[in-house]
């Protein structure tokens, strides 16, 4: 088939890789210069499980407080009227799934997702032999039982994916990570062995490159101004071009600029953008250091090494598009990083500061699948589990546009679709 791909972050790079290794003939259009530039430059760190992801799902960190709390989501006065009506369903998704008595379904086919997708990566990284920046396990900080109550779904979920989860005390938690700092601020917590964290550009930019040796083709700086279908085949026309472009298929991978395009085409995800930002520094010798990724449940913050440098990740802002980070965003990721690890990263001029908006759904389920306009499919709205879930949604996504059953099965895809427009 000859398929285009619309965005070249790590979602629509992994599309593109899982495509050619298909056999398909494969395009991606990426408006700017290189791969991984917007939303995947530099993201939180964690590969897998998803669920941890502070910011991924509606409920799934255990906390239903969007506003006022220590962690809580900002809300910029120039919120729009849609942003806002997103916020309340985002809430009220968050407090159902905090009130459960049981894990919802929804959430164990994420978590059942989260899984596929991380032994793809892994997968990935040793049939190509990727010299990736990466560290594994992952500890989930807790203040004491009051506080771990409310994750009790997102744990059964992750071990109904087979991960293994194992509570410990203050005391244990310092033995897996020994440069934690002796504080009181937390009791318990949660250790998941088998978690992973890396660095997403660096993967996808090794991962473009293996993608251009099966044949695909990037054209970068080229913008797609609209995405259109007669009923047999769907058409892309790109900005500046005066005939648009006809595929066997298109698939869309590119974060909140897909609003435009699906919305000629009448579909309604409900997207709005979410913006994180995260820090990123050398590691220094004469100082406690991560060795995997610490999840400050509190503040919704991970801490991951990756490499020779730590990565701290968190913040959600609603509402405020500007490209500085927010004061309150920033000082919340320095806090962890002072309260856990005080005096390890490189300050200054070595610490890099990013910002980068997630394409969120009020649930925070991604659109993963056929769009209900022929020859349209979608790969979207991950939210602040973009970089985790990405091998995997590329590999069911691979497996839908020819037709083909993936692993997870119709029932766990089914929270993942998308209603047809009309």
């Amino acid at each position: 088939m000859k398929i285009a791909i619309v965005g070249a972050g790590i979602v629509g790079v992994a599309t593109a890789y899982e495509l050619a290794q298909s056999g398909h003939e494969v395009t991606v259009f990426e408006r700017r210069s290189s791969a991984a530039e917007e939303a995947s430059y530099a993201p939180g760190a964690l590969v897998g499980p998803a669920l941890l992801a502070p910011w991924g799902v509606a409920g799934a960190m255990g906390s239903a407080r969007t506003i006022g709390s220590s962690a809580g989501m900002e809300v910029g006065s120039a919120a729009r009227m849609a942003e806002l009506r997103w916020l309340w369903q985002w809430r009220t998704a968050a407090r159902s799934a905090v009130q459960a008595a049981e894990a919802p379904a929804a959430l164990h086919a994420l978590a059942a997702l989260s899984q596929l997708s991380q032994r793809r990566f892994e997968e990935t990284v040793e049939l190509l032999e990727l010299p990736l920046e990466a560290s594994t396990g992952a500890l989930l900080l807790l203040r004491d039982e009051r506080t771990a109550a409310p994750l009790r779904g997102t744990v059964d979920a992750l071990r109904c994916a087979g991960n293994v989860i194992s509570e410990m005390d203050a005391q244990a938690a310092s033995k897996i990570e020994p440069g934690l700092a002796q504080s009181e601020t937390f009791t318990m917590a949660l250790h998941v062995p088998g978690a992973l964290a890396a660095n997403c550009r660096q993967f996808a930019v090794l991962l473009r490159q293996a993608a251009q040796r099966l044949g695909v083709q990037f054209e970068f700086q080229r913008s797609v101004q609209a995405v259109r279908s007669t009923g047999t085949r769907p058409e892309v026309q790109l900005a500046g071009a005066g005939a648009s472009c006809s595929f066997d298929a298109v698939v869309l991978c590119n974060g909140m600029d897909a609003n435009d395009l699906l919305g000629t085409l009448g579909i309604r995800l409900g997207m709005v953008a979410l913006w994180g930002t995260s820090l990123t520094a050398p590691l220094r010798e004469d100082a406690g250091q991560p060795q995997g990724t610490v999840i400050d449940v509190a503040r919704q913050v991970s801490l991951s090494r990756i490499g020779q440098r730590i990565r701290i990740a968190g913040g959600a802002e609603l509402g405020r598009a500007s490209a500085d980070s927010h004061e309150s965003t920033l000082r919340r990721l320095y806090d962890a990083l002072d309260t856990w690890f005080p005096g390890s990263a490189a300050r200054g001029q070595a610490m890099q500061v990013w910002r980068g908006a997630r394409a969120v759904r009020p649930g925070g389920l991604p659109a993963l699948g056929a769009s209900g306009v022929p020859g349209v499919w979608l790969n979207l709205a991950h939210g602040d589990t973009g970089w985790a879930l990405a091998s995997g949604c590329a590999q069911v996504l691979a497996h839908a546009v020819v037709g083909e059953e993936s692993a997870l099965g119709p029932q766990a895809m089914a929270h993942f679709a998308v209603k047809p427009p009309g």
